[in-house]
């Protein structure tokens, strides 16, 4: 995968290059990938191998956007009940991934942050895991966050059982629980809430991703299946988050009106 390189005024000053109207952090829910296989006669694994295509295709156009946060749920631990061959060659493509493309994410500033549970996982997946959040650790011009074997429903109670132990030991009180606390023991500790979460394949749902995180997250939902996501299709939806008007339960004084992007309009 060839990333766009940062100019050595951004990688020396950390500049920013995103504009006003453009989302800090961005969720995908990367769905279709089977459908657009079958549509056309091919295998599943055919429609996850071009789902890594546009991975990458997203991930380079994140980094020319000057996105701060990409996070794309690439693995569900509902993922589990598919067949065990799809499920075979699912990690395969991340192992094939992360030791292809993490050598061209690292050049190009990107940070790897991986969320969901590892425990589960066969010992060579989580080292590629660990190599790659270790390699980039100090990388500061896009973050990339893969929800992996992730769950938004486990996460919240494995959060909720830490923080129980924590009063059980005394260590906490019930009243320091609110949601600030409580948003520090989630596999996103850290990272800011997303802003806009797309989703593929026309479905409206969020299928247990960030259930916590996206309480005021914009949402666009896109009738294409992922393998044939793009830059073009990337900026669409970023030109209609421009145009919403959050409030967060306040209210607004005038109506927002879109000035995204310019040479990247569909």
């Amino acid at each position: 995968m060839t990333m766009p390189e940062a100019t050595t005024q951004e990688r020396d000053k950390g500049m920013k290059t995103r504009a006003a109207d453009v989302p800090a952090h961005v969720g995908v829910i990367m769905d279709g990938n089977g459908r657009w296989a079958a549509a056309r006669g091919l295998p599943r694994l055919e429609g996850h191998r071009r789902g890594v295509e546009a991975l990458r295709a997203t991930v380079r156009a994140a980094l020319d956007f000057g996105l701060d946060y990409l996070t794309v749920y690439s693995f569900s631990v509902e993922n589990w009940s598919r067949p065990i061959e799809e499920v075979t060659d699912l990690m395969g493509l991340l192992k094939r991934f992360i030791r292809h493309d993490l050598r061209d994410l690292h050049k190009a500033h990107v940070r790897v942050k991986i969320i969901g549970a590892r425990e589960p996982l066969q010992p060579d997946i989580r080292a590629l895991l660990d190599e790659a959040e270790d390699l980039t650790r100090d990388n500061d011009r896009l973050t990339l966050v893969v929800a992996f074997n992730y769950g938004s429903r486990q996460e919240i109670a494995g959060a909720a059982r830490a923080i129980a132990h924590k009063v059980a030991e005394g260590l906490l009180q019930p009243e320091d629980i609110n949601e600030h606390l409580f948003a520090s023991y989630l596999d996103t500790a850290g990272i800011p809430d997303p802003d806009l979460i797309i989703r593929t394949s026309g479905e409206q749902r969020l299928s247990n991703f960030l259930m916590w995180q996206a309480a005021y997250a914009e949402f666009v939902f896109l009738p294409m299946h992922w393998p044939d996501f793009n830059q073009q299709a990337f900026a669409a939806a970023l030109t209609e988050f421009a145009t919403r008007e959050r409030r967060f339960g306040g209210v607004s004084a005038a109506p927002k009106k879109s000035k995204f992007l310019g040479g990247f309009r569909p």
